[in-house]
């Protein structure tokens, strides 16, 4: 007998609303410190940057309402296997960002802290990833589109996906710029989503 609809529709929800109230909830502790953390398309950026960001900021907010909406309406193609898995990879990516983003303490920012003074973090989940936060949200974004799988929602995850990979390609070279040779060493050594590298 299929699980209940109304069980993944719950696991979807709760995802979603531990997933945000971690990224909220970091954001006004760092705002209570006079820490600035949403600096996505914000000051003095280069023309490519600021066009990614916002372009990513986009993206990031309207898949969550297309997210809710599906969740809501019960636009889904899936079934019981692939929401089971769809809920197995968005508790797991709730999980990673919790962790990277208390690994990164008051370092974390959304968005490319141009004029911030921040750490390289590379301890703890970030031995394993460059990007942990990154990787959780694809994770979150995928959970829910095999729960809730129909082509408008892929194609937004798609999108959603995409842009934060591009957003990755830009921190790269700010980090590059800033910590210089660290971060080219722990390049050498950390994978970009997952995975330690051999060195020699």
């Amino acid at each position: 007998m299929p699980l209940n609809y109304n069980i993944f529709q719950l696991s979807a929800i709760l995802i979603l609303l531990f997933f945000y109230t971690i990224y909220m909830g970091k954001m006004i502790l760092q705002r209570r410190k006079g820490i600035k953390t949403d600096q996505i398309a914000r000051g003095k950026k280069s023309k490519e940057l600021f066009s990614t960001e916002i372009v990513m900021k986009i993206a990031t907010y309207s898949i969550v309402a297309v997210e809710l909406l599906c969740v809501f309406m019960n636009m889904t193609l899936s079934y019981t296997p692939m929401r089971i898995a769809g809920a197995i990879l968005g508790i797991i990516g709730v999980i990673i960002f919790g962790i990277a983003v208390y690994t990164m303490k008051d370092s974390w920012r959304a968005g490319i802290p141009e004029s911030d003074k921040t750490e390289l973090v590379t301890k703890g989940i970030f031995k394993i990833s460059r990007n942990p936060a990154f990787l959780a949200f694809d994770l979150v974004y995928i959970g829910v589109l095999l729960m809730f799988f129909n082509w408008v929602l892929l194609a937004f995850t798609v999108w959603g996906v995409i842009m934060l990979h591009l957003q990755i390609m830009q921190e790269e070279k700010f980090l590059s710029r800033t910590f210089g040779e660290a971060y080219l060493r722990y390049q050498k050594c950390t994978k970009r989503y997952l995975g330690k590298r051999k060195t020699n």
